[in-house]
């Protein structure tokens, strides 16, 4: 009888035991549970812990609660101004209701992923190409909401999107280079002209203070001469006021100027014999 009772004992431990086993469930921090019993969600979501169920006849299905981060694939599309683009995204999303991320859509993750890309090809098509590279935050905005506005009927909240990268063909790459070139070469244009104008005002009040007061100018011109000595140079360049020059030209004009040649009558005339006036003396060279 003993016998009897001890082994019906240690088969009702047997069967208490593998009984736990089977129903015993742990849920973890990050998750919530959701029970299912023959088939109808129960309305209570098992928190984190250690808990039962009922073995074949629930089913505890497990969901993550943490932020998910997805990468949406390289759409392509063709922006507002008919620029072909191809924009990569990344989509963060947590799960808020577990019953109806679970009910509601077959699977959460390929829903939001779907409606990821859905959404990235239309905001694609809404915006040109300066918004898209230089406005983003604008259109991260405007992409969270076109798919948080489905996914909250899921149970799933959109935490945040982001624009990762935006492809441009080789041919466009090179326009936009040579448009930002012609601009800094426009700016640099433009900055040299005004710092002319400034450098001919400048110049120009000089100019005014060298007149009034001589001396000045050749002060300026020993600086000058000082400045280029000053770099080493075997020549000296040396400014020359043009009216010396011409001052020193008509000088040695006058100095090496031969005299003035006689007139060729008056040079015969002077060679010829002169005649005695005196008549005795034609009288004696007759005789």
């Amino acid at each position: 009888m003993v016998e009897e009772l001890v082994a019906a004992g240690v088969t009702l431990v047997s069967a208490g035991a593998v009984y736990v086993m089977a129903a015993a469930r742990v849920v973890k921090q990050y998750e919530r549970g959701v029970v299912f019993r023959l088939g109808k969600l129960r309305p209570e979501v098992r928190g984190p812990g250690f808990t039962m169920i009922v073995p074949g006849v629930d089913k505890l299905r497990k969901v993550n609660m943490q932020i998910v981060t997805m990468p949406v694939p390289g759409q392509e599309g063709i922006t507002r101004d008919n620029v072909t683009v191809r924009v990569d995204a990344v989509v963060y999303f947590k799960v808020t209701s577990p019953a109806e991320a679970v009910v509601r859509v077959e699977d959460y993750r390929f829903a939001v992923a779907q409606m990821a890309q859905t959404s990235l090809r239309s905001i694609i098509g809404k915006s040109e190409l300066d918004d898209l590279l230089s406005n983003r935050e604008k259109l991260n905005q405007g992409l969270e909401l076109m798919i948080d506005s489905p996914a909250v009927e899921w149970g799933v909240t959109i935490d945040r999107v982001e624009i990762k990268d935006v492809s441009l063909p080789e041919t466009m790459k090179r326009s936009m280079a040579r448009q930002a070139e012609a601009d800094r070469e426009r700016r640099a244009r433009v900055i040299n002209a005004d710092a002319e104008l400034q450098a001919s005002k400048k110049l120009a009040e000089a100019a005014k203070e060298m007149s009034e007061q001589p001396t000045a100018l050749q002060l300026r011109l020993l600086q000058t001469v000082v400045a280029v000595a000053a770099e080493k140079n075997s020549t000296l360049v040396l400014p020359f006021p043009v009216e010396l020059l011409r001052f020193l030209e008509r000088a040695q004009q006058g100095v090496g100027a031969p005299a003035p040649q006689q007139p060729v009558q008056e040079q015969r005339a002077s060679l010829e014999p002169r005649s005695d006036p005196d008549p005795e003396g034609s009288n004696s060279g007759q005789d």
